[in-house]
């Protein structure tokens, strides 16, 4: 099996507009599939921004929505799977029977009725819509204000043989998370990100310790510089089974590229044996 060639693209794009964060990610999906690149993965919010405060509940929408369909046609175009974060209105129509732009207005022209979920999604090389993954774990006041947390911990599609699961952020962090996905057989996780100071020692020495102890790539893709209250500090890296940090961004807009090769993959978990020498008897009372 060939290695998957991994783009990531670290960006904070235009927060609050669609339509420029669109052309940023149409101009990265060509860079990236012109380098090779099988796989494109953005940064958490890439689709809207991250600190856009009241506009949250007006630039969400359904998984399928007109945003998601605008990706589906850049990945098509250019070939390449790629993963985007968003704000993702829940779809009503099992509850209403109707698309979300049809659900009633508050009063007073509100926003959209619906929860509303930190979501990311992959888009398949052909346009297909092949995972969607809403965030887990919130972190801070601005997330608890405005998203609802998911419940399913591990989400996973495959990509050219490759099993690729789904965590943002913050999910990262809690170790019991990413072993559950190695538990189930992910081989890539892809972590859109919105990183901010002082916590860069999660980009620097947690990610790689992460797929070092569960035996998997790690995809961890962040924003870039000052957004509303926050500071995004970049770093993004794709860290291998053997902790190594295979590309590393610095702190500016950079697309970097790296690979994620099953036959390292297959030879690191061979020889490391934290998984094969769990003792799930002994962990009852973690849970």
């Amino acid at each position: 099996m060939p290695p998957l060639r991994t783009a990531l693209l670290q960006s904070s794009g235009r927060p609050g507009s669609v339509a420029e964060n669109l052309k940023i990610l149409d101009e990265a999906a060509g860079r990236a599939a012109g380098a090779g690149a099988g796989l494109l993965v953005c940064p958490e919010m890439f689709l809207t921004g991250y600190a856009i405060g009241d506009d949250v509940p007006l630039l969400a929408e359904a998984a399928d929505g007109p945003g998601a369909r605008s990706v589906a046609e850049i990945a098509a175009r250019h070939g390449i799977a790629v993963v985007y974060g968003y704000p993702e209105r829940e779809d009503e129509r099992s509850e209403t029977g109707v698309r979300p732009a049809e659900v009633p207005q508050l009063p007073l022209g509100g926003a959209p009725r619906g929860r509303i979920f930190n979501s990311a999604q992959l888009i398949g090389p052909d346009g297909e819509r092949l995972a969607n993954y809403r965030k887990t774990h919130l972190f801070g006041c601005f997330e608890q204000q405005w998203f609802t947390p998911g419940e399913e911990p591990v989400v996973q599609a495959e990509l050219g043989g490759i099993r690729i699961g789904m965590l943002i952020c913050y999910d990262v962090e809690f170790p019991e998370n990413v072993r559950a996905h190695a538990l189930a057989g992910t081989d890539l996780l892809v972590v859109p990100t919105a990183q901010m100071h002082p916590f860069q020692f999660v980009a620097e020495s947690l990610v790689p310790v992460r797929a070092f102890e569960s035996q998997m790539y790690i995809a961890y893709v962040n924003r870039t510089g000052p957004e509303g209250e926050f500071e995004f500090v970049g770093l993004s890296c794709l860290a291998g089974p053997d902790g190594a940090t295979r590309a590393r961004a610095g702190h500016g807009e950079e697309l970097i590229v790296g690979e994620v090769d099953p036959a390292l993959l297959s030879a690191s978990r061979e020889a490391n044996p934290y998984l094969r020498g769990r003792r799930p008897g002994l962990y009852a009372s973690l849970v």
